[in-house]
């Protein structure tokens, strides 16, 4: 059975499920739990009914149609993996999609024309503030229920909950302990009224206890909720997650341990949580923890209900429930903005990785290079150098440096056209081997124990067209004027993006990715809430944080340039004014550059960071190949 059919099974079984229990249709968001971008194989719902796996998504199932909503990076990829499946792909001008676009196509796609008609979310996998959108958008037409899954039914080999150890992160690395982070999150959860908050993105979790995982993939990160008490702590995870070490470490530090099912129980209604006043951050809490614990305060005298299971928690909370003032006060969670203010530990691990990944980036870039001029112009014969083992040769160089832990995300290898498809990543059926000629881009990064790394490079193989060549320069432009920017502490990313675009927009060319993203101290390679970005995104920059620079341009069915380095950044000289630091150490190729439409002082940026990556790398490689390459790749450009 091929994939398609498999799908098409999937979801013909679903619209069963859906009649028979009344629901007109149902969305799948691309998340988890924990409103996580990467997610543990167990909540792969959205990809487990359409077979999309783009990190960004939202599919809709109707008796009679079915969609898929993806963001420009995955468009061509979605188009791929959905051909033959009941899905159509709609191209989304952001992120998400929004609930009165959804609703409106479920509306168009419905035969009861003018009835009401129900639309199913899961409460566990959308958060409080997608739920609510919705509940919004659906005014008198649509009824939304938040209490069925369908994958509980239907998804019969599903996997299940990642059980991997927790390590400690050693506090060299943190710089700071976890006693002294959750006092912090308390007085910032106290000066917003509150004095309990529930803290549930993985990430955030991993930063507040510096305890990190591997239950999800490329992200040393753990599944778990923590809740924050005026004078106690819970960490709700499976307990064969927890060594006797790590168990020691957070009794020490205050932090008891429940099973991670349980956080429904507890929540729902009881004497010992009542008259608390919990912090909630409703983009990144579900919308099942919301209503638990909006709840907390109804329960006296509630029916002995024979099974209190997690899943019927939730309808036992609203039980004979009656008007009481809520216990929730709804803000940004604090961890957020504390984990990306780097202290001096977490800034020096990041340099450190980036001198590892520099040095590994260097050893491939001298081997590719010099592979070059003998790659084959034929189709594909055994031993060829292709996408796939461009990658396997790049990691295999990454793991070779001391504390290599794990690659940060699935590496972007797109030679030629591929290239154009914004997050490609390569399989055996759509493997190509590289040829003498044209361009690769090739996006990837690492996980160290003591940082995250995030580096794209655009390669040429060999002679390139004049629009490869054009294109390719009008990125670099774009990637050192951002570089190069100076702009007063709070700025937003928004009212620098344009830096990165000017060049480009002369000649009607953009990218519909963002610019630029804060990258985690050995945590997940995307991280923010700043960013570099066209849309408006108020979240302000200020010194001690890391973002990437990242413009491309990308012509379907040619090729696609980017170039990307993870910056810090830091004060510039007088109080007040910041700028940009490059982190990423890393030759970038001057070959296919056109010098005429570089600005001067553009040359002499990029010659002095090619000066830094010399200073910096050149000691540390042993190989004599390995140094002339990097200082032949460091030139002047004049």
């Amino acid at each position: 059975m091929t994939k398609a059919e498999t799908i098409s099974q999937r979801v013909e079984a679903l619209r069963e499920w859906m009649s028979s229990h009344k629901l007109d249709a149902f969305i799948f968001p691309s998340t988890d739990p924990h409103a996580s971008e990467y997610v543990p194989e167990h909540w792969k719902a959205r990809e487990w009914i359409s077979g999309f796996n783009g990190s960004a998504g939202t599919a809709v199932v109707t008796r009679t149609a079915a969609a898929l909503w993806t963001d420009s990076r995955y468009w061509l990829a979605a188009e791929e993996q959905t051909a033959g499946t009941p899905f159509d792909v709609i191209r989304c001008r952001r992120n998400v999609a929004t609930a009165e676009e959804v609703l409106q196509w479920i509306r168009e796609n419905c035969t009861q024309e003018g009835e009401t008609l129900t639309v199913g979310l899961d409460a566990w996998t959308n958060t409080a503030e997608a739920v609510c959108g919705f509940e919004l958008a659906a005014g008198t037409d649509f009824v939304i229920t938040t209490d069925l899954e369908p994958t509980a039914e239907l998804w019969t080999d599903r996997p299940p909950l990642p059980e991997s150890p927790v390590e400690i992160q050693p506090i060299e690395f943190a710089g700071e302990d976890a006693q002294s982070k959750m006092q912090r999150i308390r007085e910032t959860v106290s000066a917003q009224g509150a004095n309990a908050t529930i803290i549930t993105q993985l990430d955030d979790i991993a930063w507040t206890l510096n305890l990190r995982g591997s239950d999800v993939h490329c992200t040393p990160v753990f599944v778990a909720y923590l809740m924050l008490l005026p004078d106690e702590a819970t960490l709700f995870v499976n307990h064969t997650k927890i060594s006797d070490e790590v168990e020691r470490y957070l009794a020490q530090i205050g932090v008891r341990t429940e099973p991670y099912e349980a956080i429904a129980a507890v929540l729902a209604p009881s004497r010992e949580l009542r008259g608390l006043r919990f912090l909630i951050d409703t983009s990144t809490t579900n919308r099942a923890i919301y209503d638990l614990v909006s709840m907390i305060e109804t329960f006296d005298n509630r029916p002995n209900f024979p099974d209190d299971s997690f899943a019927n928690t939730i309808s036992i909370a609203r039980f004979n429930a009656s008007p009481v003032t809520s216990p929730i006060i709804e803000a940004e969670c604090p961890v957020a903005q504390m984990k990306t203010h780097k202290n001096r530990a977490e800034i020096a691990g990041m340099r450190n990785a980036m001198l590892k990944d520099g040095v590994a980036m260097v050893k491939f870039l001298r081997w590719l290079k010099g592979q070059a001029p003998a790659l084959p112009e034929g189709n594909g014969q055994d031993g060829d150098i292709t996408e796939i083992s461009v990658d396997r040769k790049l990691t295999a160089l990454r793991a070779e440096q001391e504390g290599f832990r794990d690659i940060s995300f699935d590496t972007i290898a797109g030679y030629g056209p591929h290239a154009a498809i914004v997050h490609y990543e390569a399989t055996p059926e759509t493997d190509v081997p590289l040829q003498p000629r044209g361009l690769l881009l090739l996006d990837s990064g690492a996980q160290y124990v003591d940082g995250t790394t995030d580096i794209t490079r655009t390669i040429a193989l060999g002679p390139l067209t004049d629009d490869e060549r054009r294109d390719y320069t009008l990125v670099l432009k774009g990637h050192l004027r951002l570089a190069m920017a100076v702009f007063p502490d709070g700025a937003s990313g928004t009212q620098l993006d344009v830096l990165a675009r000017y060049a480009m927009w002369q000649e009607h060319k953009n990218y519909g990715h963002g610019t630029g993203h804060g990258v985690g101290s050995y945590l997940s390679v995307h991280e923010g809430p700043h960013q570099f970005r066209m849309n408006w995104m108020p979240a302000p920059l200020h010194a001690g944080m890391t973002v990437t620079i990242e413009p491309g341009i990308y012509i379907a069915g040619s090729h696609g340039c980017r170039t990307e380095n993870t910056m810090l950044i830091v004060e510039d000289g007088e109080q007040g004014w910041l700028r940009l630091e490059p982190l990423t150490l890393c030759p970038i190729d001057t070959e296919p550059i056109i010098r005429e439409l570089m600005a001067d002082d553009e040359i002499q940026y990029l010659n002095d960071y090619h000066a830094r990556v010399r200073k910096a790398l050149l000691p540390l490689l042993n190989d004599l190949e390995d140094r002339d390459w990097l200082v032949k790749n460091t030139e002047i450009l004049k």
